[in-house]
């Protein structure tokens, strides 16, 4: 039941998106780009049954925040990780976290970087934190006795 309702909600969000002019389509996806293609493209798509995995993350609320903080907190990549862009393709330095976290240098074309790279980009409404905020509990125990703190364990 909740793979059919994901599926619908999903594919009317991305056909408006495609209608609205906000999808772009590059590489081996260009052909999409042609209303008549991306219309049948859709009509496959309702056509077979979605596997939608949904559960309580294993570390609790916690970690899922921590996780989404890190987005909040970072660029999708540092400068200082471009190593080189020449003849349609981008070298940059990753750390290989199977292979005892080795920086390595990876090359693909460029279309396929900027896809990776938005993959990482915030939706519209969030905004990125450029200065690290104090955590509300230490700041609480620095002000000293005289402030209790909360049922809930935020200031």
């Amino acid at each position: 039941m909740l793979s059919r309702l994901f599926r619908r909600l999903f594919l009317e969000k991305l056909g408006a998106a495609f209608e609205a002019g906000k999808l772009g389509f590059f590489g081996a996806l260009a052909g999409l780009a042609d209303p008549a293609v991306f219309v049948r493209r859709l009509a496959a798509l309702r056509r077979i049954e979605w596997v939608v995995y949904a559960k309580r993350p294993f570390a609790g609320p916690a970690a899922v925040l921590a996780y989404l903080g890190r987005y909040t907190h970072r660029v999708a990549i540092a400068n200082s990780r471009l190593v080189a862009l020449a003849g349609g393709e981008v070298s940059f330095r990753w750390r290989d976290s199977r292979h005892h976290n080795k920086n390595k240098v990876m090359t693909s074309a460029a279309h396929e970087f900027i896809r990776r790279f938005l993959l990482h980009a915030l939706p519209a409404g969030f905004h990125r934190i450029r200065q690290p905020r104090p955590d509300p509990l230490a700041l609480c125990g620095r002000l000293g006795s005289g402030f209790a703190r909360p049922i809930g364990g935020t200031c």
